[in-house]
């Protein structure tokens, strides 16, 4: 599981760092991968050209039959083999979601991809199932079932064939080994490569939260990168990264992805037909179009069923619970962004507005440098009335910031308000919410000084007050929170820190 997250994180990192440098990474184990394979092809046809017998390390193992299937029970059988074989497909549906990031002409260097990713999958699936079958790969998920002791490790089908095919090249095989487990796992980058793009789309139609929307300093949608990282990393420790329960959550997704994406092409070209703009010529092409997205709607259909019906138990009962929810989630977001719509717009002839009084309050704590800064700012703001408000403890604290108070002769009214527990969010809360509800049609302003440092270490050694009362003032109708910063010499600039010692 450790490795996994590992991985994933390391994933992280290079997509956020932007798709060219990323894919420049990615490039070498995959292209690597697609050469092994295909020099392996090369050298098992040189090698039974020449008449060789080579049959893999669990050729004699005994394969025990669980029964015979006949009538339905067989048509359902090998539609559960068309339904696992095809998870082989999955992964194409990456181009299709990541067209954007191709170079003009977009659509045509997108299919032209997609093509030789298409050419490249069937051609390396029929090989390497050829090879499986001369070479009688025997492989189970429960070793007992080869007649083997339980928990006995075995080789994968590809690492069996390859060990068979190169025989004393040693080097060969070891280099199909690791590619394989390069291009295993670059192939969680699809969805990196994917996702982002996908919920930037939802965010922009605003069934997502909009941070999804937005860019990265290197072009990439960075907070779409992090989410899903941090999804997946929840799958995997969730799951204790065992692979033969969390495949069962992507083949669901993926086939109702296809089927969605199909479904919607057929509507699409029906609503093409159906529209007077389109030519006569045109429709020809239509009408192909439509008959190979229904086609591929069917099909992606019957697989969907098929493996809701065999996975179901397996764990695809999960992703049947969490669709619908997500789908529910996306419609309360854009509900969401309806109501604030609503909330906010503005008559075409709406005019700024000045409030009939603006009463100015400074939070003051003890007559330091921050609060004599926020003071000066306070009466720049030039208000109606300007109150200075402070909480004390008992009346000895009272009397020492009356006199230092009197001392620097700020010219605004000190305000003391007691708290004999110490609270400070509580009593001035309660008093901002007594001015306001005062004067209803004036606005208060809540001016707080707050001491800023300049590294993270130093944040837990100063209280949170200042934080506290602004994330409590906000939700407070008719008050304005304003924040005065004051950087400690560690939160300067080196020049200016520079300048203030000479």
């Amino acid at each position: 599981m450790v490795l996994s997250v590992s991985f994933v994180a390391l994933l992280t990192l290079m997509n956020l760092r932007g798709v060219r440098e990323s894919g420049r990474v990615f490039a070498i184990p995959t292209y690597g991968f697609v050469l092994v394979i295909y020099v392996m092809f090369a050298f098992a046809a040189v090698r039974l050209a020449t008449g060789e017998t080579i049959r893999a390390e669990s050729a004699d193992l005994p394969i025990t039959a669980e029964g015979t299937y006949t009538g339905l029970a067989l048509v359902f059988l090998a539609m559960r083999a068309f339904a696992s074989g095809c998870t082989a497909l999955t992964g194409v549906e990456a181009i299709s979601n990541g067209v954007p990031a191709f170079q003009k002409p977009k659509a045509r260097n997108a299919a032209t991809t997609l093509a030789v990713m298409g050419a490249l999958s069937v051609t390396m699936f029929v090989g390497i199932t050829v090879l499986a079958m001369s070479y009688e790969v025997h492989v189970a998920a429960d070793p007992t079932e080869l007649g083997l002791a339980p928990g006995t490790p075995t080789s994968t089908a590809l690492a069996q064939i390859g060990r068979a095919t190169f025989g004393s090249w040693h080097f060969l095989f070891y280099l199909l080994q690791a590619v394989t487990a390069g291009v295993l796992i670059l192939a969680a980058n699809t969805a990196f490569n994917g996702f982002p793009m996908l919920a930037s789309i939802l965010a922009r139609d605003r069934y997502a939260p909009r941070q999804l929307f937005n860019r990265g300093d290197r072009l990439v949608y960075s907070n779409g990168v992090v989410l899903l990282a941090l999804a997946a990393i929840a799958l995997i420790v969730a799951f204790d990264a065992e692979l033969t329960r969390l495949i069962q959550l992507y083949i669901i997704g993926v086939f109702v992805s296809f089927t969605l994406s199909q479904s919607g092409m057929v509507r699409h070209w029906r609503k093409e037909l159906a529209s007077p703009a389109t030519l006569r010529e045109e429709r020809v092409h239509i009408h192909r179009r439509l008959a190979i997205n229904a086609v591929g709607a069917v099909m992606t259909a019957l697989v969907l069923v098929i493996v809701l019906l065999t996975k179901f138990t397996h764990g695809a009962w999960l992703v049947v619970i969490a669709m619908p929810l997500l789908f529910l989630g996306m419609k309360g977001v854009r509900r969401h962004y309806d109501q604030v719509a609503r909330q906010v717009a503005v008559a075409p002839d709406a005019r700024p507005r000045k409030p009939a009084r603006h009463h100015v309050l400074v939070l003051v704590a003890s007559m330091q440098a921050p609060t004599l800064s926020a003071l000066g700012y306070a009466q720049a703001l030039r208000p109606d009335t300007l109150t200075a408000v402070t909480v004390a403890a008992d009346e000895e604290d009272a009397a020492r910031l009356r006199e230092a108070w009197a001392a620097h002769d700020p010219g605004i009214t000190l305000r003391i308000l007691h708290s004999p527990y110490r609270e400070v969010v509580g009593p001035v809360l309660a008093y901002v919410q007594e001015l306001a509800a005062d004067d209803a049609t004036g606005v208060l302003s809540v001016v707080i000084p707050e001491y800023v440092v300049g590294h993270w270490w130093e944040q837990p050694l100063h209280n949170q007050n200042a934080l506290r009362l602004k994330a409590r003032l906000l939700f407070t109708p008719g008050v304005a929170v304003i924040d005065v910063p004051y950087l400690s010499e560690s939160a300067r600039p080196a020049q200016e820190r520079q300048r203030d010692r000479s």
